[in-house]
């Protein structure tokens, strides 16, 4: 049984050892990532075959895109939910070779301050990726874009391109802000419930 009692306490640690831990887990896994797998495809998937310019000409067009979108959302925003997982599966790791199961996470001192670490690289991760999306993005899409065509054509320098649904893509691009800004508050507030209870205030008496 004791191969098995490992096998079950290195699964264990695959939760967070605290409520808010795992509420942020479950607001990150389930409702972050279906808003952008189903709604992201429904806004962005067939952005760039009806992203138009003038003149309307297909090298034009492509041109003008991969200015506009030097990056596309779809794929910025995924590297940014496993890229924030990344300090928690570390940690989990660490904890699961250490036979270190949920419960025993926050009474030892030092798997404490490791956990503590993981959820600090969380905030650093989201702060980045907030500062990022604003440089790529913005927090407005313009109905229309100036793209500078100068490489390409000689009659001309500046090309007007028209962006497809772009009302519908700032209340995305503001979604997206907010589900960054909720994770690190809740990561802030993770961080004083693991305080609080390693000081004893949440700790529940032993029967």
């Amino acid at each position: 049984f004791k191969k098995g009692d490992e096998q079950h306490s290195a699964w264990i640690t695959l939760r967070p050892p605290t409520v808010i831990g795992q509420f942020h887990t479950l607001f990150f896994g389930s409702v972050r990532t279906f808003f952008l797998g189903v709604l992201g495809f429904a806004v962005y998937g067939n952005e760039a075959l009806h992203f138009s310019c003038d003149p309307d000409k297909r090298e034009i067009n492509l041109y003008c895109y991969n200015q506009f979108r030097p990056i596309t959302p779809q794929v910025f925003w995924a590297l940014q939910l496993v890229t924030v997982l990344v300090p928690g599966a570390v940690f989990h790791l660490y904890a699961a070779c250490k036979n270190i199961d949920q419960d025993e996470i926050l009474q030892r001192p030092v798997s404490t301050v490791f956990y503590i670490i993981s959820v600090l690289l969380r905030i650093i991760l989201e702060v980045l990726a907030f500062w990022l999306q604003r440089q790529l993005f913005g927090f407005l899409v313009d109905p229309i874009y100036m793209c500078d065509v100068s490489a390409l054509a000689k009659i001309f320098n500046i090309s007007k391109c028209m962006v497809p649904e772009h009302f519908e893509k700032t209340i995305f691009l503001s979604a997206m802000y907010t589900f960054t800004i909720i994770t690190i508050l809740l990561c802030i507030a993770e961080i004083f419930e693991i305080l609080f209870r390693r000081l004893g205030y949440l700790n529940q008496p032993v029967t």
